[in-house]
């Protein structure tokens, strides 16, 4: 499992933005994505099966968004703090997540 924070100096409008060009389609490897406010804008907090599957969302959907909404201009990227994960449990159905169970696990029991 594989979670981090990002601050973005964005605001919920250019999230608004982003969002609806990525779209409402599951996304591969995502556990949870949490968006609140923070100082200079919003904060990201992600958790993803994987840093693969993160890395591969952000290269392959995100990026290419940014790019287009910011006409080529996009901030550079923020720091990144990633988060060590000791327990994952959602509300739908009392799924609990660990380090190494990953959601295909958890469907298939």
């Amino acid at each position: 499992m594989y979670a981090f924070t990002q601050d973005l100096p964005i605001t919920p409008e250019i999230w608004e933005r982003i969002k609806g060009r990525i779209g409402n389609d599951p996304i591969p490897g995502m556990v949870c994505h949490l968006v609140t406010r923070s100082g200079n804008g919003l904060r990201y907090t992600d958790v993803w099966e994987s840093k693969e599957a993160a890395e591969t969302f952000l290269d392959s959907r995100v990026h290419p968004i940014l790019d287009d909404i910011f006409g080529g201009q996009q901030p550079s990227e923020p720091p990144t703090t990633v988060l060590e994960v000791v327990d994952f449990m959602g509300a739908s159905g009392g799924v609990r997540l660990t380090p190494a169970v990953t959601l295909e696990e958890v469907a298939a029991e």
